[in-house]
C-alpha cells in the first residue's frame, strides 16, 4: 500500500488546497486545461492515466514533471501487463495501441504505481484508490448503489475522506464520519457534460471540504488526434457528447 504524509510546503507553510484528478485517459488537452486551473496546488491522480486517447507519453510526462502522486487504474494495469480481460473490444484495442505507443520510461512509471494510497491532509487521514477499497482496480462505486457502504468504508479504513475514480461520474457524499468523493474524469467525462472534471480539497476549521469543478478544453483537437491515430472513432465521438 502506498503512503504519503503531507500538509506543508517546502517552506513550512500549511497547504490549504490540493487538487485531485482521475481518468485522464491520454487526453493531453483536457489535462493541461485542468492543470492551468490548479496551478501551484499539489496534485493527486486516481488512476487511468492512459487508455482511449492519443497522447499517453505526453500525459505521463506532464504528471511526472509536475511531481503528481498517482495510483494505478485498470487501464494502466492493462497497458503494463497486456491483460485487457473484461474490457470492451474498443477499450482493449486502445489499451494494446497504448502499450505499443508508450516509451520505456512511461511504461516504467505506470508499472511502479501503487494500487492505493494513504495520505494526510488538514489533519485528516485519507485513502485514495481507483476502484474501491475492496477492489482497487475494477469495482465501480456509484452512490446510487453503494452509498450505504460509505460509512463502512470510512470506519474500516480509519480515515476522514476517501477519493475514488473509475466511474467517470463526479460526486461528493458527506457522511457523519467523513467524505467520500469522485472527482469525475479529466479526459473522458460520462455524465453528459463534456468539460473536464476535477476536485479540490480545501482545509477548513472542521477538516476537509471537497468541491468538484468543470473546465472547457479543446475537445475537438483531442478527438481529431484519436481518429488520426487509428483508434476507434467511437472514442473520439464520446468526447464530443460527454457520455
Amino acid at each position: 500500500m502506498g503512503e504519503k504524509s503531507g500538509g506543508q510546503t517546502a517552506g513550512g507553510r500549511p497547504v490549504t488546497s490540493v487538487a485531485v484528478v482521475s481518468d485522464i485517459h491520454s487526453n493531453l488537452e483536457a489535462l493541461r486545461a485542468v492543470l492551468a486551473q490548479v496551478r501551484g496546488m499539489e496534485v493527486y491522480c486516481l488512476g487511468d492515466i492512459v487508455g482511449y486517447g492519443a497522447n499517453p507519453n505526453e500525459v505521463v510526462d506532464e504528471l511526472r514533471e509536475l511531481g503528481a502522486t498517482a495510483v494505478m487504474g485498470n487501464h494502466d494495469y492493462a497497458v503494463v501487463t497486456g491483460d485487457a480481460g473484461g474490457f470492451s473490444v474498443r477499450a482493449a484495442m486502445a489499451a494494446m495501441w497504448t502499450k505499443r505507443a508508450l516509451r520505456n520510461r512511461s511504461l516504467k512509471y505506470l508499472r511502479a504505481l501503487p494500487r492505493d494510497l494513504r495520505v494526510e491532509f488538514a489533519g485528516k487521514r485519507g485513502y485514495l484508490v481507483h476502484g474501491s477499497p475492496d477492489d482497487p482496480l475494477r469495482e465501480y462505486v456509484d452512490p446510487r448503489t453503494h452509498s450505504q457502504l460509505f460509512p463502512h468504508y470510512l470506519d474500516k479504513l480509519g480515515v476522514g475522506f476517501i477519493g475514488l475514480g473509475h466511474t467517470h461520474l463526479p460526486f461528493v457524499s458527506v457522511e457523519e464520519a467523513g467524505t467520500v468523493f469522485n472527482p469525475g474524469s479529466v479526459g473522458q467525462p460520462r455524465d453528459g457534460d463534456r468539460r473536464a472534471s476535477y476536485a479540490v480539497l480545501s482545509a477548513t476549521g472542521q477538516g476537509v471540504r471537497v468541491e468538484t469543478f468543470r473546465v472547457e478544453y479543446d475537445f475537438e483537437a483531442a478527438a481529431r488526434k484519436i481518429r488520426e491515430a487509428g483508434l476507434p472513432a467511437q472514442l473520439a465521438d464520446r468526447l464530443l457528447s460527454g457520455t
